[in-house]
């Protein structure tokens, strides 16, 4: 399935990297750097999740199919692109972020004014650019005219969704919130509902899918999307840097007011607590004081805490796929996705 949808982002890609150096060699930089960024990496997570809710239905996968379902990577890429500028991430899948790319090129070359503002504004351009790419993609993917405008509501709550939990995450950060419950509504919006929830509504209306079965999918990746976050959550402090191609700790840099540092400032000791207060957040932490960190949040039984969140979540999702009206391809696809969703290490 990722072959199919690599194959189609491909085909895409480089027809409209065409169009941009029509217009002038300008913009090849800019080609260049989302080809890379789209191609060289990627779970491609929500084309795969519309995938399977197409083939939920009993529907059959067509080339049409799998460019219309393909076009979601595009938002995501938009979202990460816009992200990294957001939280100052200088790296995204172990090489430099869009907008330090585009800082770095503008030092190359000796070009006028702030570098880092030029690497910022491309990157907004940029994330913006495969934004647009997407509708387009989705337009053009030859699915018959009906079969648009029945997925097309929820295309639009996805990108609509996707943009309410960013704000929120960032307000979240700047209200140095400690609720676990507000951190679960920004993982809700900012990562459930648009790479699990809406992408299942996606495929499976492309497939003619009830409203039972578009209910079904609703509780399967409401907690299943949570669990996910949760998880991204665990990495984004204890992952492996070689594996998910960002430094050890960045969010623990970036003060990010996540779920598991809810739980670990409710479970702090005083003296814990202070520590916290004086370095969560730091964007020059040492690696010594990542590792303290780290041996508060596994101490305060935190730690321990979100990865039985995250098993209760992904029994809740399994389920929802009693339902009767999953195919038997479809539930056994579903099951495997928990799975990838839930024990990830990237």
């Amino acid at each position: 399935m990722r072959k199919d949808i690599d194959y189609a982002l491909t085909d895409f890609i480089q027809c409209e990297n065409r169009y941009l150096s029509k217009i002038g060699t300008e913009l090849d930089p800019v080609a260049q750097g989302i080809e890379k960024f789209l191609l060289e990496g990627g779970k491609r997570l929500r084309p795969l999740f519309a995938y399977v809710g197409y083939l939920s239905t009993g529907g059959k996968a067509s080339a049409e199919v799998v460019r219309a379902i393909s076009s979601l990577e595009l938002i995501h890429v938009c979202a990460l692109i816009h992200d990294d500028v957001m939280d100052g991430s200088d790296t995204r899948r172990g090489a430099p972020s869009i907008h330090k790319l585009f800082e770095a090129m503008h030092q190359k070359e000796l070009l006028q004014g702030s570098a880092s503002k030029f690497g910022i504004a491309a990157a907004v351009l940029i994330g913006d650019l495969a934004l647009v790419w997407s509708a387009q993609m989705l337009h053009n993917s030859g699915i018959q005219n009906q079969d648009l405008i029945n997925v097309l509501p929820f295309y639009d709550e996805m990108r609509v969704e996707l943009m309410a939990g960013q704000y929120l995450d960032v307000y979240e950060q700047s209200l140095a919130s400690q609720s676990i419950e507000r951190s679960l509504k920004v993982a809700r919006y900012k990562s459930g509902k648009y790479t699990i929830e809406r992408p299942l509504h996606f495929g499976g209306s492309l497939g003619g899918a009830s409203e039972d079965l578009l209910a079904a999918f609703t509780k399967y990746g409401i907690p299943l999307g949570e669990a996910f976050q949760l998880r991204d959550d665990l990495l984004g402090v204890f992952g492996d840097p070689k594996v998910t191609g960002k430094p050890s700790g960045d969010d623990l840099r970036e003060g990010k007011r996540t779920a598991l540092i809810a739980a670990t400032m409710d479970r702090a000791t005083d003296s814990q607590l202070k520590f916290l207060s004086k370095y969560f957040g730091d964007p020059n932490l040492s690696e010594d004081r990542i590792n303290q960190i780290q041996e508060i949040i596994i101490d305060s039984g935190a730690q321990s805490h979100i990865e039985s969140m995250i098993e209760q979540l992904a029994q809740s999702a399994l389920t929802a796929l009693t339902f009767e009206g999953v195919s038997s391809i479809g539930r056994e696809l579903l099951t495997q996705l928990v799975n990838l969703s839930t024990k990830r290490k990237i």
